[in-house]
């Protein structure tokens, strides 16, 4: 019997774990992809409190190395089903069946597809959701961003030290992201803004041979001939198989506030996957926090 289980490894779960055993509980983790989340695909982290400077993967790996050096049983495994069986919570995943007094759900989001035609199926020739995993493939040659926030600022950003030619193709004529990464992009003579225009198709075969873009107010279709095509629409959250146990909003989030508590005692969850107006490192971290302190709190009362 452990008394916290943490689904997820990203900065609110890593975040959780380090609060959750400095209370003195134990703590398992888990992880069914990649340790760290979103943020280790961030080449520069330069908004974090206290922090000038860092990449994502050294901020992730920085908050894993210091959950486990208090302790933190991690296992790679993907949580399938959470039962709630009153003072006793049975997680189970691929594996087998852990038993918690209190669980919080740290899943994170995925990222967004845009729905066009054979977008998946291009995955891995020519489409990606990643810059800085996938950029240099690219090299010397002409790619495409699509997106409107601060990921599709800075994947453009990032592309444009080694593509020859850069679209940035956004719905709108503004962006949701940070007017410093927008001048920063309006500076290189390698980029073009694509505005008020909607991808509506994927051009080649067997490979991205290039984009068709729709013009919103004209309905002009433009063909860009890129290799490179990187989606950054935003995220989706992955809490399906947690339907069960937690209400989700129109949207799929987990419905919780500030308190972190999911309405289902013993159960909490912190990061990207609640209901929330700002998703950034610090609010994960913040919520990482509440909830760990929160399902401590749990954990003691019902040893009263």
């Amino acid at each position: 019997m452990t008394d916290i289980i943490i689904v997820g490894a990203g900065t609110a779960g890593l975040t959780a774990a380090i609060y959750a055993q400095r209370a003195g509980k134990s703590v398992m983790l888990f992880e069914g992809t990649a340790v760290g989340g979103q943020i280790i695909n961030t080449p520069d982290v330069e908004n974090y409190p206290g922090i000038a400077h860092t990449s994502g993967f050294e901020f992730a790996n920085a908050l894993f190395e210091q959950a486990k050096s208090f302790g933190a049983e991690i296992r790679y495994e993907a949580v399938k089903e959470i039962r709630d069986e009153g003072a006793v919570k049975k997680v189970l995943t691929g594996s087998g069946e852990y038993e918690a007094k209190a669980v919080i759900l740290a899943t994170g989001a995925k990222n967004r597809p845009l729905g066009l035609a054979r977008e998946q199926d291009l995955i891995g020739h020519g489409i990606s959701y990643c810059a800085t995993c996938d950029g240099m493939f690219y090299r010397g040659k002409d790619v495409a961003v699509a997106g409107g926030g601060n990921t599709a600022l800075e994947d453009a950003l990032f592309l444009t030290n080694f593509c020859r030619h850069v679209y940035l193709i956004h719905r709108r004529d503004a962006f949701r992201g940070d007017e410093k990464n927008v001048s920063l992009l309006k500076a290189k003579e390698n980029v073009e803004f694509v505005l008020n225009a909607n991808v509506t198709s994927i051009l080649g075969d067997d490979k991205v041979e290039g984009v068709e873009v729709t013009d919103k107010f004209s309905g002009e279709k433009r063909e860009l001939p890129v290799s490179g095509f990187f989606i950054a629409v935003g995220q989706m959250p992955a809490n399906e198989a947690f339907s069960g146990i937690v209400t989700l909003d129109d949207k799929g989030y987990i419905s919780a506030g500030e308190s972190c508590e999911t309405g289902t005692a013993g159960i909490f969850t912190a990061g990207d996957c609640r209901t929330k107006e700002v998703r950034q490192l610090t609010t994960a971290a913040s919520d990482g926090a509440v909830a760990a302190l929160a399902a401590a709190k749990y954990v003691e009362s019902l040893a009263e």
